[in-house]
């Protein structure tokens, strides 16, 4: 989940331009989802991203003394959410002040502080070793002997670890830094010792092989058949020797991918530029005026104003793209282009080494575990293979390639006919700025002039009400049932058409650079599960987390969106929608876990499209101060609009997939080549302009350095062909049509939602289509169908 995290995918048109998006994307670790990993990799991840897109741990459940405390003293949090399960009968009792130890039915996000982070995770340690043990002792080739008790030890320290890691992405601090990385090892050790658990990889083994393996379920078939394989991936039948290098290595990584990631986050804080000379920040918007001028007051500057500054620019991703986008003058552009492009990438936050060695442990671990390069391992688990990933890629760059040469042709000739100086020499701070120009004239649409129309309060009433015609559900607020780690934090119910309660979410929508890493993700905080559900209900709820990073109130302003903002919290709740309205028991392949990694986009993609439905978009788009809707005639604009640049950003995309697919296939780290030659020839054939000779943006990739994407950042594309053709059921029904349409998302939400990871993805696919995915969809919706030979 996963760090794209990260919203890294085809962004369709309102940013405009390719290079936004290499800049943007790759601050945004987005989605933090789960897959069909081996054990050790969901316990040893931490976020992203990503995209993403770093992927943060799943969710676990609590230390046996919570539950003993539980049964004698329920909190008064509705028992249908409890998230307290027992473990063991075995655990012992042990009371502790620490609230990484308590009993808590919502994870005490409020009062965790550093502090607790060691004493609390190393002490859960010692208890789940313990559970461990004795499962290794008794264990038989049942679900009640093997399964269920592995699902309990593993739930428990993820729920904990999932706590401290959260925090870390939206609360950091120099201190839980240290705490994290103190104890890190010994997690990381545990992890390794329960997937490299032999009598637990025979158990697995004996039940594939059993007479009564034909009457389980498809979901605990997939259940064990990928345990089976995450062990071999863990490293479980390797020699001693190996297996030992093999730990070394898993440990290694570990810490290279946590100080990649701190890097980055380091490396966007340190750039600030004051600014105090009103002609600098000309054809910047009010409202990123305002954001500078909040920013100067929150630096000292306590008489700054938005007409009058001074004003602060940062790589913060609202404060960035409004300088690419707006600001007339080029050399602020140049600068604020040229440390974006640049972080992690010199001095002590060089990234550099860090990547070089990331990509020598992997291809170590792929050769030890008998594989030719890493993308193979990365591949063993998911639905593509490295010469289909190849294809899709290729096919898609060349229905791309015309349609960018035309996009940047249209721009330089507009620049031109615009008198800009620069007209003849066009560079990349200069392409994101005159295609937004050119988009404005071309559309006649300024985004800046329609953020009065996104305010958030509005734009999730409409996703709501979208989200109850399409699926039947409600949600509301819930805001003081569960402790928050921020004030603007809000949680929310979502209820059946019965009015239960089903799931539970928390959304973080604003950024805060100087603790909140940049991006959007969702991640899991419980996972529905029928093992783990608290005394006297049925079933765990799941409950999820939505992170955002757009602009924050500014005055007695609600937060107003750009567009791009509003398909962003579409974007994020289709992944937390999978996760919530699953109606899988089992806990292993509820919700999103236990789904291929380049499947897990296809919810998120999909809710996107409905950005640009008539009745949802103006439902939602209401003026903040008059409550006046959206003119028709500039909704019409924005659909004109829709495909403006998508050759350019597809091929942008196509850059990241590349790269990292040939970063962990040719390519050989220990080899004269660089890391940025690499880079370079895949910049050649994925975007017209000669490559920046100073683009360093793999420093900040934190997508497949320190998230879930490593040999998988494909994910995007493969998942969009999925979600095109999902959408396009909505359009064969008929989209004005509210009784087929209610009827089709009945039928998205009994397949794609429902089944998580108990079948495989394109059985899923099937039975929701009635046939296999094509890509044909995807090239139609984004105008990237053969041009016509006089184009």
């Amino acid at each position: 989940m996963g760090q794209r995290c990260c919203r890294t995918r085809l962004l369709l048109p309102l940013i405009a331009t390719s290079t936004i998006l290499l800049l943007t994307m790759l601050s945004l670790s987005r989605f933090a989802l789960t897959r069909s990993l081996p054990i050790s990799s969901l316990l040893l991840r931490h976020p992203k991203p990503s995209l993403s897109l770093s992927c943060p741990v799943l969710p676990l459940s609590y230390p046996f003394s919570s539950y003993l405390r539980h049964q004698r003293s329920k909190p008064h949090a509705p028992p249908i959410c409890a998230a307290t399960m027992a473990s063991h009968p075995t655990a012992p009792f042990i009371d502790s002040d620490n609230p990484l130890l308590k009993d808590f039915d919502f994870p005490p996000f409020d009062v965790v502080e550093a502090k607790h982070v060691q004493p609390g995770i190393r002490e859960l340690i010692r208890r789940l070793e313990g559970h461990l043990v004795e499962l290794e002792t008794t264990v038989e080739p049942t679900w009640p002997k093997l399964v269920e008790p592995l699902e309990r030890i593993v739930d428990q320290l993820q729920v904990v670890w999932g706590v401290v890691n959260h925090l870390k992405s939206v609360k950091d601090s120099s201190e839980l830094r240290s705490a994290i990385e103190e104890i890190q090892p010994e997690k990381v050790k545990f992890g390794l010792r329960l997937s490299q658990s032999k009598p637990i990889y025979e158990a697995f083994k004996s039940i594939r092989n059993s007479p009564s393996w034909e009457t389980l379920t498809d979901a605990r078939k997939r259940i064990v058949e990928d345990k089976i394989k995450e062990a071999v991936l863990d490293g479980v039948a390797l020699d001693d020797d190996k297996r030992e290098k093999f730990n070394e290595i898993q440990q290694e990584l570990e810490k290279l991918s946590q100080k990649f990631s701190e890097n980055v986050l380091d490396a966007t804080k340190r750039f600030e530029k004051l600014i105090v000379d009103k002609k600098e920040v000309e054809g910047l918007p009010a409202t990123a005026l305002g954001l500078a001028a909040q920013t100067a007051v929150s630096k000292g500057h306590e008489n700054a104003t938005p007409e009058d500054g001074p004003w602060i620019i940062t790589l913060d991703a609202p404060s960035y793209m409004a300088v690419m986008l707006h600001a007339r003058n080029r050399s602020l552009r140049e600068e604020v282009f040229r440390a974006y492009i640049s972080r992690a990438s010199s001095g002590d936050l060089d990234n550099t080494d860090i990547i070089t060695q990331i990509l020598k442990l992997r291809l170590q671990k792929a050769k030890l575990l008998g594989y030719n390069n890493y993308a193979e391992v990365s591949m063993a688990t998911k639905m593509a293979t490295v010469e289909r990933v190849e294809e899709l890629l290729e096919k898609l760059r060349v229905a791309s390639w015309d349609h960018h040469v035309k996009d940047i042709e249209e721009m330089k000739a507009f620049a031109k006919d615009s008198g800009a100086p620069e007209a003849n020499d066009i560079d990349h701070w200069d392409v994101n700025f005159w295609s937004e120009r050119l988009r404005e004239a071309k559309y006649d649409i300024n985004e800046e002039e329609l953020r009065p129309y996104f305010a958030l309060p509005k734009v999730l009433d409409g996703l709501f009400t979208l989200a109850n015609k399409l699926f039947g559900v409600s949600i509301e607020a819930a805001d003081g049932l569960a402790p928050v780690w921020n004030p603007d934090v809000r949680f929310y119910c979502v209820k059946d058409s019965s009015g239960q309660p089903i799931a539970y979410f928390y959304f973080d929508p604003y950024s805060r650079p100087a603790e909140k890493r940049g991006g959007a993700w969702m991640d899991e905080v419980f996972a529905r599960s029928r093992v783990l559900a608290p005394p006297g209900a049925p079933i765990r709820l799941p409950i999820a987390h939505m992170v955002c990073n757009q602009m924050p109130p500014v005055g007695d302003k609600p937060s107003l969106m750009t567009f791009r903002e509003v398909e962003t919290v579409f974007h994020e709740f289709g992944h937390a929608l999978q996760h919530m309205l699953t109606k899988q028991d089992e806990g292993l392949v509820a919700g999103i876990r236990g789904i291929e990694w380049d499947a897990v986009e296809l919810p998120s993609q999909f809710m996107e499209n409905w950005c640009y439905h008539k009745e949802t978009l103006l439902g939602l788009a209401k003026h903040y101060e008059t409550g006046e809707p959206l003119p028709e005639e500039i909704y019409l604009k924005l659909l004109a609009a829709k495909t403006f640049r998508a050759g350019s950003l597809s091929l942008r995309q196509i850059r990241f997939a590349s790269v990292d697919l040939e970063l962990h296939t040719t390519f050989d780290p220990s080899g004269d080549l660089s890391i940025f030659y690499v880079d370079r020839k895949v910049a050649e054939r994925t975007y017209i302009l000669p490559p920046f000779p100073e683009d360093r943006f793999l420093c900040s990739f934190s997508h497949i350095f320190a998230g879930g994407y490593a040999a998988g950042y494909y994910s995007y594309k493969w998942a969009e062909v999925l979600s095109a053709d999902a959408f396009s059921a909505f359009e064969d029904a008929g989209l004005e049509d509210d009784k087929a349409i209610k009827e089709t998302g009945h039928r998205f939400r009994e397949t794609i939602l429902a089944l998580g990871g108990g079948k495989s993805p394109l059985e899923v696919f099937v039975a929701f289509r009635g046939h296999e995915p094509s890509p044909e969809p995807l090239l139609r919706h984004n105008g990237l169908l053969p041009m016509p030979a006089s184009a």
